[in-house]
């Protein structure tokens, strides 16, 4: 396996590249991007999960992270939301199914030959950023909205892998919520007990984040319309009360659920982990 460039562009003194590779972990190729700062480094890495609907573009060109990315020197990684392609299973709804992939293995069929977001990300996209690129091998992750939930669920079940994690108007408690019961019935069938292992809020009171985590960041806006009956972050609030679980949930007046809301605050979180990526 192999990554290859198939476009670069300069921005803030670094350097944005477009790469894809055939993937072992999900049999088809996979995009993404890649931001390096300038110097030789090593640098600290930031993995960017992103939401439904998105590839490894809308971050890459609507957040505005690499100003800071470059003066922190953060290598920041976006990869695609999920497998693509001929032969890949798809919904024709927008919340399942390609660009869907919800950062899980999938059990059930038709979606399990390919859908391995999972282990896509924590096995194999990880050691390929290590092979090809000077890093430290610290990293942190962050996500926005389904990818929120990916940032918190992979942080939480892989807290080897990461010093540090944060997200945007995360999908708190997908056991809780029309999109994560939608999705999670399909990936992985009728066991709620099986959905429980993904559950951002679940894993958080079962006190998967204390001794490893010193915070959490969550930015939410208050105007956003997804609020109130997919992303619920009163549950994420709670969940780290009863666990006595540190998370610094801001909750923005005015701000949405899109891009504009991430280019208002993404530094705020780039400099969070790189705070705790250089020490």
């Amino acid at each position: 396996m192999t990554l290859q460039t198939t476009k670069t562009h300069v921005v803030h003194g670094g350097t944005l590249r477009y790469m894809k590779h055939d993937s072992a972990v999900t049999g088809t190729p996979m995009t993404l991007s890649v931001f390096t700062p300038p110097g030789e480094g090593p640098f600290p890495v930031l993995i960017w999960l992103s939401g439904l609907t998105c590839t490894e573009d809308n971050f890459t060109t609507k957040a505005g992270a690499y100003r800071a990315a470059a003066e922190h020197g953060l290598v920041v990684v976006a990869p695609d939301t999920s497998p693509r392609g001929e032969g890949v299973a798809d919904d024709p709804a927008y919340d399942l199914g390609q660009g869907a992939g919800f950062y899980v293995d999938a059990t059930e069929q038709p979606w399990a030959p390919h859908f391995r977001m999972e282990s896509y990300v924590a096995d194999e996209l990880i050691a390929l950023i290590d092979r090809a690129f000077p890093t430290t091998g610290a990293r942190a992750v962050s996500g926005h909205s389904m990818g929120g939930h990916g940032a918190l669920t992979l942080a939480l079940r892989h807290p080897d892998l990461f010093k540090s994690v944060s997200a945007f108007a995360p999908i708190g408690s997908p056991t809780r919520c029309p999109w994560g019961e939608k999705a999670f019935a399909a990936y992985l069938g009728p066991d709620r007990a099986a959905w429980a292992e993904h559950d951002a809020a679940l894993l958080l009171a079962s006190g998967a984040a204390r001794g490893v985590y010193d915070d959490i960041l969550v930015d939410q806006g208050d105007a956003d319309s997804f609020l109130a009956d997919q992303l619920k972050p009163e549950l994420l609030q709670a969940a780290a009360d009863a666990a006595g679980q540190t998370i610094t949930l801001r909750m923005q007046p005015g701000y949405d659920h899109s891009y504009f809301f991430m280019a208002s605050f993404i530094a705020d979180h780039i400099a969070f982990h790189a705070s705790r990526l250089k020490t």
